[in-house]
């Protein structure tokens, strides 16, 4: 694989305060610039931006391998050691899994581990691992 190049993405919520909780508290980013309306997060060395904002966009979902994929989302891909500890931090927090962790497409090159959760504001994040990491962008 190459090196990773960070990339930054901007999301809607709807309480500043809660989006900080839930981003340095349950998924342990640390905390970036800050402003009344908006707030950055290191999430693995990517910027992710919380804007509060009156409104949200529409969310559909997708099936994919019998589970019903909420789009938009985002999300991290971790080592298996790490993606099972988020998975039990995400337990130990008052949030719910929206997928429970489960294996996907077994036995197949693109095998991985996920599991969804939604933030306060009810933006959709997937968190995943594959036990082989040069299978990630792997075809079925």
């Amino acid at each position: 694989m190459t090196e990773m190049t960070p990339f930054h993405l901007a999301f809607v919520v709807d309480d500043i305060e809660q989006a900080e909780s839930f981003y340095a508290g349950v998924l342990g980013c640390s905390l970036g610039r800050k402003d009344k309306r908006w707030i950055d997060f290191n999430l693995r060395g990517h910027q992710i931006t919380a804007h509060l904002a009156d409104s949200k966009g529409v969310e559909a979902s997708n099936p994919v391998d019998g589970d019903q994929v909420p789009v938009p989302h985002f999300g991290l891909i971790l080592p298996w050691d790490e993606w099972e500890e988020m998975a039990e931090r995400i337990r130990q927090s008052r949030f719910s899994f929206l997928i429970e962790p489960r294996i996907r497409f077994q036995d197949q090159p693109g095998e991985q581990g996920t599991f969804f959760v939604r933030d306060p504001a009810g933006n959709a994040l997937e968190f995943k691992s594959f036990r082989d990491s040069e299978k990630t962008f792997a075809r079925n």
